[in-house]
Order: structure tokens, then C-alpha cells, then sequence
């Protein structure tokens, strides 16, 4: 994992965002609400730009700061986001509509193990972004890989969590399910033959894996 001091240079390096964006920011810092890290929406946004990304599938909205930052980066995607937490979908639906963007970002209110047949209506996707509950990323991918395109992308956050994905020694009983599930995914993930994965280790870990 990259250190704190590293992150935070890193941090500083990239260009400030617009007001909104920067709003969007302060209000998750302040509602304790978990976006994903700056170095690595940067990183994930560099790639989708790189593979012509026109349609993602977001699995965890939260308030809807990722799809924004894929919607700017990329003016031609259609983003489709599920989130299950009512006041975040609200939050995130009024961001959307103060954006414009509420005719390329799809928000659909409910649990992403749950609307899977409602998700499919939308066809296939370039890209899935999973970024919502860790101990179920497994049963997300499971369920939604197969709308990914050939050569489509899967990115997945937080795979290393804290770095204590890594760690060996004692974990805390109310995380372990949760830090088992996703040495399981990434294993998964690595074993896979249908897909050819890289972990960054930045941020909170993250995985892209290309579709065969």
C-alpha cells in the first residue's frame, strides 16, 4: 500500500475540481460518507478514457461522486448506478440534477443482489465498477460479469482494505467475514481464465480486470 505521506503528495499534484465536485467532497468527508480515493478515481478515469469506455455499470453509488467524475472524463458514457441506501440515492439523484447529467446517469434505488434483472434491461456494458458492500463483491461480480462486453473492463475498490487484506496476523472478529470474502474474491479474481487482472496498490486497493 502506498503511504499516507505518498497519497496525500499525490493528492496535491491533481488539478482542483469544479465547485460541485468539491462540494461533493466536503459533504462525504463531513457525512462520513465513503467516496473513492482521489489518486485512484484518477487512475480508473485514465484507463476508461484509454479504452473508449461508453457504458459503465456502477454497483454503489453512495452520492453519486464517482459516476460524476466518469461522466466529465467521458462525455459519450451512459452510466447506470445502483445504490441501496435511500438518503445516499436521494443525495445523489439531487447531485445529478444540479450536473445536468440526468439523461446520461441512470440512478436506480435498490440492492444490487437484488435488481439484477432490472439492471439487464440495459444491455451490455464496457465496463463494471464495483465499489459497494466488500464481503459481497463475489456474488457482484457473479451476477453482473456476464453483462460485460469482450474485451470490457471489470474495476473493482477496495480490494486491499486498509492493507489488511494483506495481513497475516489476528484480525478483528468484526471484519474478519468481511476480509475473508475478499482474499477470496482477489483470489478468484487472479485465477480466473476468463480474465487477465492487475492490482493497484493505491488508495484502498484497486483491481481492473479485462474481460478475454
Amino acid at each position: 500500500m502506498v503511504s499516507e505521506q505518498v497519497n496525500a503528495y499525490l493528492s496535491s499534484l491533481i488539478k482542483p475540481r469544479n465547485p460541485l465536485l468539491t462540494e461533493m467532497e466536503q459533504y462525504a468527508e463531513e457525512h462520513d460518507v465513503p467516496i473513492m480515493d482521489i489518486v485512484s478515481i484518477e487512475a480508473m478515469l485514465q484507463i476508461l478514457s484509454f479504452t473508449g469506455t461508453s457504458k459503465v455499470l456502477e454497483i454503489g453509488t453512495a452520492i453519486g461522486y464517482s459516476a460524476m467524475r466518469v461522466a466529465e472524463k467521458l462525455p459519450h458514457c451512459q452510466i447506470v448506478s445502483v445504490e441501496r441506501d435511500e438518503k445516499r440515492y436521494l443525495v445523489a439523484k439531487e447531485f445529478i440534477k444540479r450536473a445536468n447529467l440526468e439523461s446520461r446517469v441512470t440512478l436506480m434505488f435498490g440492492d444490487a443482489l437484488e435488481v439484477a434483472t432490472e439492471i439487464e434491461q440495459y444491455g451490455s456494458f464496457d465496463c463494471l465498477f464495483i465499489d459497494a458492500a466488500k464481503g459481497q463483491y463475489k456474488r457482484f461480480f457473479e451476477l453482473y460479469s456476464p453483462l460485460v462486453q469482450q474485451h470490457g473492463l471489470i474495476v473493482s475498490d477496495n480490494v486491499l482494505y486498509k492493507g489488511i487484506v494483506a495481513n497475516e496476523g489476528k484480525i478483528a472478529k468484526g471484519i474478519r467475514t468481511m476480509v475473508t470474502n475478499l482474499k477470496s474474491y482477489n483470489e478468484m479474481l487472479m485465477q480466473n481464465d476468463g480474465y487477465e487482472t492487475t492490482f493497484y496498490p493505491i488508495g484502498d486497493g484497486m483491481a481492473i480486470s479485462k474481460k478475454k
